[in-house]
């Protein structure tokens, strides 16, 4: 089969190169001539594992192609996925402007029949405007349907999760659409939900809103025990051994960022302003995830004695997961931002994220390419992201670097005894 994508970012590349590893004939457009050409040659303009040799694998088999053109792409494709952006507004509702432009540009390059499917996350009711814009801007003879396919990708996992996800929503509105859209995804593992495309937009945001809530729920749980002298990952582990509950995503931390969990929550809420409904519980838990990056500072404040002027932190860890070089929302830029406020110097280290982080992060900030090298002469040291890496540092040597050894544990990867025997004044998230 062949297909297109539209815009070639986390979800449109990762899913272009996947479905052409398949067998098919893939296009994806781009608006950048300097990306496109990279692209071309085989360069991921993000990291992800495995992708880049993905794309030059399928590069090479004369399966992958990167245009600048609609037409070019639209044109010979039978399913054409719309994969651009929907950053939050200040409102906190999705900015649909790419997608409109999408609809808007596909829409001209319309020739014969078409599936047009949205791979962004958008509210409900976008699918219907936009198979209104392109209805507008198709020419004579040209037909289509639009459908709803959303994503569920992790990054740092996003190739693994396109082959074998837990199920693939496909919302249409016609049984043609229906059933071109099944035949291309038989490849993928997964459950298979068909319904309407309403019922698709809306299953996207129930999805993250619920794993951002279970999130924010850890770590309210992590603020209590810390004021009542309880272990939160004992706790946790106790809850999670309900086969109706299960430990996934209660983990308490700095909170969750990305380019999904934040702006879908606030975009969810604002949807249910719109229709008269107050979302107080996703209110919640939207400030409960602002709250962890501010508590985080405090602890960090409150051991120096509340003056962190001529205190040299080391941060280990900047994007907002592992396994990834993403910045979106990350809770380091907050927190590294307060540090800085209070009179800290930050010396930083991330296996990919650091050339993302100086466009983001204040220029006062200094990085370094070692964690041992971050840690020298520093007063304390903040791990922010949980890198599998940080988990197997040589913590002998990271005390002997250190000024004083002091360490804020942002993701309870440590075991606090361990770190107290070894001599470190150990601070956890929800642990004493």
């Amino acid at each position: 089969m062949t297909i297109a994508f539209i815009g070639h970012g986390y979800v449109g590349l990762v899913t272009a190169a996947v479905f052409a590893d398949l067998g098919n004939t893939v296009w994806v457009v781009g608006r950048t001539k300097e990306k496109i050409e990279q692209l071309k040659k085989g360069i991921a303009p993000f990291y992800e594992p495995g992708l880049s040799e993905l794309v030059l694998r399928n590069l090479k088999a004369g399966r992958l192609f990167f245009t600048l053109d609609y037409e070019e792409a639209v044109a010979p494709s039978e399913v054409v996925f719309i994969c651009v952006g929907t950053p939050s507004t200040s409102n906190g509702e999705a900015d649909l402007t790419n997608v409109i432009d999408a609809a808007q540009s596909i829409g001209k390059s319309l020739v014969g029949y078409k599936v047009v499917v949205t791979k962004s996350t958008v509210p409900p009711g976008t699918n219907r405007r936009i198979s209104d814009i392109i209805l507008k801007n198709k020419p004579d003879g040209a037909s289509f349907a639009i459908a709803s396919v959303p994503e569920f990708l992790r990054e740092g996992t996003a190739i693994r999760d396109t082959h074998h996800p837990d199920r693939v929503v496909i919302g249409t509105t016609s049984d043609r659409a229906q059933q071109l859209l099944v035949e291309l995804h038989k490849p993928i593992d997964g459950k298979t939900i068909l319904c309407n495309v309403e019922t698709a937009e809306l299953i996207k945001y129930a999805s993250n809103a619920l794993l951002s809530t279970k999130i924010s729920f850890a770590n309210a749980i992590s603020i209590l025990s810390e004021k009542v002298g309880a272990d939160v990952e004992i706790v946790l582990d106790g809850v999670g051994v309900d086969k109706r509950l299960g430990r996934s995503f209660l983990y308490p931390g700095v909170g969750y960022g990305g380019s999904c969990f934040p702006k879908d929550v606030r975009a969810l809420i604002a949807i249910a302003k719109t229709h008269g409904y107050d979302f107080s519980l996703l209110r919640a838990v939207d400030e409960i995830n602002k709250t962890m990056g501010k508590q985080f500072i405090q602890k960090v404040v409150t051991h120096f004695g509340g003056n962190l002027k001529g205190k040299r932190i080391a941060v280990l860890g900047l994007s907002f997961k592992p396994d990834t070089d993403d910045m979106r929302e990350a809770p380091s830029i907050g927190i590294i931002q307060g540090l800085l406020e209070k009179g800290a110097t930050i010396v930083a280290f991330d296996p990919v994220a650091i050339p993302n982080a100086k466009k983001i992060l204040p220029s006062t900030v200094l990085y370094v390419n070692d964690p041992h090298e971050a840690v020298r002469d520093a007063d304390a040291v903040a791990i922010l992201t949980e890198w599998n890496e940080f988990r197997q540092l040589d913590i002998i040597r990271l005390a002997k670097g250190l000024r004083t050894p002091v360490l804020f544990d942002g993701r309870n990867i440590y075991d606090p005894h361990k770190m107290k025997q070894l001599g470190f004044t150990y601070y956890g998230v929800g642990r004493m």
